[in-house]
């Protein structure tokens, strides 16, 4: 099979592993995605490879989030990126933004921010290309 992701994967850091493994559970269940590999203190997503890691520092000290850092999803369709906020908000994220076209990007560019419960930035875009 061959992937069309250009990272093999990216991985954040949590202070609360259950609450963030129950809220990317939910989350990313609404953009198709689940998870894909587990060891002790790390879970990863992916609709088909380990792409998103969630876990507790490797060192043992308190997680931090990156100041300007964020992570982007792919949505298939406008509907999923509604999904995506909704249930983000209903499981403890912060909104930075909530659906819409954001054309200060691109006039095909749908999408939404939250913040997750341990303050990492994400969102879900969805590219209305028309089919082009």
């Amino acid at each position: 099979m061959d992937n069309p992701s250009i990272i093999s994967h990216v991985s954040i850091g949590t202070n609360d592993f259950e609450r963030s493994v129950a809220f990317y559970d939910a989350v990313l269940a609404t953009i198709g995605c689940k998870q894909q590999m587990t060891h002790p203190g790390a879970v990863a997503y992916g609709k088909v490879f380990p792409e998103f890691w969630v876990q507790k520092p490797l060192d043992g000290h308190e997680a931090t989030r990156g100041n300007g850092t964020h992570f982007g999803f792919n949505a298939a369709n406008r509907e999923e990126v509604d999904e995506f906020f909704k249930v983000a908000i209903a499981s403890g994220a912060t909104s930075d933004g909530a659906p819409g076209v954001r054309p200060e990007y691109s006039d095909a560019y749908y999408g939404c921010f939250v913040f997750d419960p341990d303050g990492h930035k994400i969102e879900a875009t969805y590219f209305d290309t028309g089919g082009a």
